[in-house]
């Protein structure tokens, strides 16, 4: 099996076999990102794809979940796609899960009919970016992509029954823009209810526009404190809907999971025991670690 660059997945899918699909992020200008900055964006030819599937198959005996990298696997044509993922459950039979890299705005370049085919074809969860429901923060990490945009993308993966994790970032609006970034994240969770949420506290990436913005002051850094309430926000204020939670980041000062909304409870009860006992609090700013 063959990959290329700096290899990625979601902390979930540890245990999947990855199929490098496509090369970088067709993005690729978030400002708190350098996952892709060593490749620039590019599909990769379909015979090779094949072939580390079947090498797949001759190093792995068992199979049950692949995961296709690198950034926004569905920007790929969807008759291409779709021949990935025949491929897939040809080749693994055995195979119980196949998720992907998306952002919401590929689910908005695709039509109705191409997502249901790439449901049928086998594809079973999206990963996504959300990162911030607040426009200004959007547009200051340069996500290219609004609230709108996020609404629209969400309403035709549920149309076409593709699951959804959206993950986003406590702490991206800074210590400025902390209690705006929480409230409006939040809202927007409660209209595109997402089937997973995996929220992460922000680490400033070595190398990363963002960490140029702190070295130059424009952007200040928000308090360990700061970051707590921003999810004591989301757990208080997340609408009775089912998702799961997985706020278990490495990165997490109060890191735990569970089927929301069943666990808002104790999980408020740790974010306070945090906000009350925790010495990290007492820090004027976070302490961030690299992915």
């Amino acid at each position: 099996m063959h990959y290329q660059g700096k290899i990625y997945r979601p902390w979930m899918e540890a245990e999947s076999v990855l199929i490098q699909t496509t090369l970088g992020c067709s993005n690729n200008q978030c400002t708190f990102c350098t996952m892709f900055d060593d490749k620039r964006f590019k599909v990769r030819e379909l015979a090779d794809i094949f072939i580390d599937i079947e090498e797949a198959r001759v190093i792995y005996p068992r199979v049950k979940s692949i995961f296709l990298i690198d950034g926004n696997v569905m920007a790929i044509r969807t008759e291409m796609l779709v021949s990935i993922l025949d491929k897939i459950k040809t080749t693994f039979p055995e195979i119980e899960n196949i998720s992907l890299y998306s952002g919401f705005n590929d689910f908005r370049r695709k039509s109705i009919t191409e997502l249901k085919e790439i449901k049928s074809a086998g594809l079973d969860m999206a990963y996504t970016g959300l990162e911030s429901g607040d426009p200004i923060v959007l547009q200051r990490i340069q996500k290219r992509m609004t609230r709108e945009h996020a609404i629209e993308g969400m309403e035709l993966a549920r149309e076409a029954n593709i699951k959804v994790l959206a993950s986003f970032i406590f702490g991206l609006g800074g210590k400025e823009r902390s209690k705006e970034h929480a409230i409006n994240t939040t809202c927007l969770l409660n209209i595109i209810k997402p089937d997973a949420i995996a929220p992460m506290a922000l680490a400033i990436q070595p190398g990363s526009e963002l960490e140029r913005e702190v070295a130059r002051g424009e952007f200040i850094l928000p308090t360990p404190l700061q970051i707590l309430e921003e999810e004591k926000y989301l757990l208080e204020n997340l609408a009775d809907f089912n998702c799961y939670y997985w706020g278990d980041h490495g990165n997490n000062i109060s890191p735990m999971r569970g089927m929301f909304p069943g666990v808002r409870q104790p999980f408020l009860d740790k974010v306070n025991d945090n906000i009350a006992y925790n010495p990290v609090t007492k820090q004027n700013i976070i302490q961030t670690f690299a992915w």
